[in-house]
């Protein structure tokens, strides 16, 4: 496919990487650029050979939310944003999503962070939710996911103050798991990827969705629910496959 607003790059490896491609605008998220982000996704999502997914973005932003110069765009409400949800996109996805946070992230921005998997920031990372300072409540389920990802007390602090949360202060709270210097971010995101394609490809994609699915329950709802998975996952593996998988791994630590 042929893009205007984002990169894609497959790797043979099992990965792609997904570029956020409008520097000049601080990657803002256009009309065309979610269009082209789902169009990229459910591509990516047909492919058998990519089973991990990387985003980033190009410049000095990861992305500064909604193109905002389209917000009474005739025929739409908000930008489109209910109807072209990027998150919603990400989630067609089934196997991991690793964010490479490579510098600005505001508003829509931090939604979308939000709903990666893992989060790698560069030390050159800022986030902001700014959503109370334009007006606005968030859509695409970040306060959601901002509560559960740093409590309730910080994420106030930060949908209310919309002050800007530096990488090192976003590792400290949780909220993001690594920090690295800006050269190192893809390198680093590329490395987990290959880390997560090294275990069995039908066990990745249960596993990401078992914890997702944890994630909303009380403690003996989850514990129910994987025991539940467990057995409809471990049933048909012979103790063949376990050992040829095992000896894989022992070698791999080697």
């Amino acid at each position: 496919m042929d893009f205007e607003t984002i990169l894609v790059e497959r790797s043979d490896e099992g990965f792609a990487t997904l570029v956020l491609n409008r520097p000049d605008k601080l990657n803002t998220l256009s009309i065309r650029m979610r269009q082209e982000i789902a169009g990229a996704i459910d591509a990516l999502e047909a492919d058998p050979v990519i089973r991990v997914l990387i985003l980033t973005g190009a410049g000095r932003a990861f992305t500064a939310g909604l193109d905002l110069d389209e917000w009474a765009a005739p025929g739409v409400v908000a930008a489109a944003a209910y109807e072209l949800d990027v998150v919603a996109a990400l989630q067609r996805f089934n196997g991991p999503v690793i964010g490479a946070i490579n510098g600005l992230t505001i508003t829509g921005g931090v939604e979308i962070a939000l709903a990666c998997d893992v989060l790698i920031a560069s030390s050159d990372a800022r986030f902001a939710d700014s959503h109370v300072q334009v007006g606005l409540l968030p859509g695409w389920g970040g306060s959601a996911r901002m509560v559960r990802r740093i409590g309730l007390h910080r994420a106030k602090e930060l949908a209310l103050t919309g002050r800007f949360l530096g990488a090192e202060e976003a590792a400290a709270w949780g909220f993001v798991n690594h920090v690295v210097a800006p050269d190192q971010l893809r390198p680093r995101a590329e490395a987990m990827a290959r880390q997560m394609l090294a275990g069995v490809p039908e066990a990745l994609i249960a596993y990401r969705r078992l914890l997702d699915d944890e994630a909303g329950m009380t403690l003996s709802e989850a514990l129910k629910l994987e025991r539940a998975a467990s057995l409809a996952n471990n049933t048909p593996v012979s103790r063949a496959e376990i050992d040829a998988r095992l000896e894989k791994l022992r070698h791999r630590k080697r």
